[in-house]
């Protein structure tokens, strides 16, 4: 064989070993794939890779057009002209026009479609196609950058029937996107498979991901170790020795937008009594809490420490069990031997969690030893994420929950802390943050709603919906075949067009 062909078959063996999957571990596979029915980070990370929005942040975290090619902000701010990337295919070969923006909005907007992403659009008043790659955008108030909420994801227009959208429409499992993977077979092991879309307008390098469900976190690390994983999303403070000792595997640390938080369900009648929601907040030591399942930073309220909107003024609750005591006291309870009595019922609380929220056993069991020390009984309850939906959002069968929220560049809190909120699933309501958060979205001057948010902050830590615990520090591991990782901190996968294999 000449030196030439001997070389071309080892380029052609290279090629071949470089066609090796980039496989990710997520502890629950989606059920479905339709980002106007996200609820899930697995959802959100998966979107990332198969759709595309009008925007999307660039390393710097940035806005930069994505579908979008340009745009121009009216003098009033109250409206905008967006210019649509020429070219573009959706997956199945139809080309992408201003038809699918508008009917993404308008399916958003729509109450029959019930989408939880509904929040997205609510600041557009209107949006009217122009040309084929042409709409106009009027706002329901001035907006500074509205390039910075035009990151949702665009679903294709033909392929549905109308903007009431339902879950269980066929889309789920046959999802079209624009990205540059598309959804290639959701495989027997609960894995979807997605190929590089050979009609990409951009450019994209690795050719398979893999979604694989590896619902036990511990055995995560293992699989990575063991060639079996390319990627794991985070990585357990009780792995992060081992895998900085392998040198098939890189790590790199990402700042997450998200915190932990135990909330009260105002809908019980005990905890509508802002003394007893502060007393239970001051029997929490929220550092003990965090130091067996990782390091992090506290939190006063609902924003991480980096955020524009945290309001540093506001200090980090402490433990205090003799002001626990003395509230109480002032809210009628008694201390028994062994617990606090009122009208002859003890103080029991009953703490859901899900059981896929990573090391949040450990919390639970930690902060049920705490507050039984303290006389208050807690009963722990595990659900599985169907379960969850429907204790929690639906029933609000519930007295404390430990969960987690996780937030994109725009930090929009409205959802949840709202009265009319769809995420508001503790029922918090409070007239001033209702009016702070209207104010807020109204804001054009980037100063004026940092000032909002900062009042926000310290409206919600004083009125105490909810104990807030901190932000976790976070780390990716992936294998060193893989090059050219960046990490997006929401979405992970925003660049992974750009990842290649060695």
């Amino acid at each position: 064989m000449s030196r030439r062909l001997a070389l071309t078959a080892l380029l052609a063996a290279s090629a071949l070993a470089f066609a090796a999957p980039v496989r990710y571990a997520e502890d629950r596979a989606p059920a479905i794939v339709n980002p106007l029915f996200a609820t899930s980070m697995s959802e959100a990370r998966l979107n990332e890779l198969v759709f595309e929005g009008l925007f999307a942040d660039d390393q710097d975290l940035r806005s930069t057009p994505k579908l979008a090619l340009a745009w121009e902000l009216a003098e009033d701010r109250m409206s905008m002209r967006v210019r649509l990337r020429q070219g573009v295919l959706w997956h199945d070969g139809e080309p992408f026009t201003a038809d699918d923006v508008l009917f993404t909005i308008n399916a958003m907007r729509n109450p029959t479609t019930a989408s939880t992403e509904a929040g997205r659009v609510a600041w557009i008043r209107s949006a009217t196609k122009v040309s084929e790659l042409e709409l106009d955008l009027t706002f329901v108030a001035p907006e500074y950058s509205p390039q910075d909420k035009l990151h949702f994801k665009i679903v294709p227009a033909h392929a549905f029937k109308s903007t009431a959208v339902s879950r269980t429409d066929a889309f789920r499992t046959s999802p079209i996107g624009t990205g540059p993977y598309r959804v290639a077979k959701f495989n027997d092991d609960n894995s979807i498979s997605m190929d590089r879309w050979g009609g990409y307008w951009g450019t994209s390098y690795v050719d398979t991901f893999v979604l694989r469900e590896v619902a036990d976190p511990n055995y995560q690390a293992k699989l990575l170790s063991y060639d079996s994983l390319e990627s794991l999303v985070r990585v357990l403070p009780r792995d992060l020795a081992t895998l900085r000792a392998d040198r098939r595997v890189e790590l790199y640390p990402y700042q997450t937008n998200s915190w932990w938080y135990i909330g009260f369900n105002q809908r019980k009648a005990n905890l509508q009594e802002p003394e007893v929601r502060k007393a239970l907040s001051l029997m929490v030591d929220a550092s003990s809490l965090l130091a067996p399942i990782g390091t992090g930073e506290l939190l006063s309220g609902p924003f991480v420490r980096s955020s524009p909107f945290y309001n540093h003024d506001v200090p980090v609750s402490q433990a205090d069990p003799e002001r626990a005591a003395a509230l109480l006291t002032e809210a009628g309870y008694q201390r028994t031997a062994s617990s606090w009595v009122r009208n002859g019922e003890p103080l029991t609380l009953q703490i859901v969690t899900q059981q896929n929220l990573e090391t949040a056993q450990d919390v639970v069991i930690n902060l049920q030893a705490q507050l039984q020390r303290q006389g208050v009984e807690v009963k722990p309850v595990f659900l599985t994420p169907a379960d969850w939906k429907q204790r929690v959002w639906r029933e609000g069968d519930f007295d404390l929950v430990l969960s987690q929220w996780s937030f994109d560049r725009n930090e929009d809190i409205y959802e949840q802390f709202h009265s009319k909120g769809s995420r508001n699933f503790v029922h918090f309501k409070e007239e001033a943050v209702d009016t702070l958060l209207d104010q807020a979205r109204e804001a054009a001057d980037p100063q004026r709603k940092k000032a909002l948010m900062r009042q926000v902050h310290a409206h919600i830590a004083q009125d105490n919906p909810m104990i807030f615990l901190w932000t976790l520090d976070s780390y990716s591991a992936v294998s060193t075949r893989i090059q050219h990782v960046v990490i997006h901190p929401f979405y992970y996968f925003t660049w992974a067009n750009e990842w290649t294999t060695n």
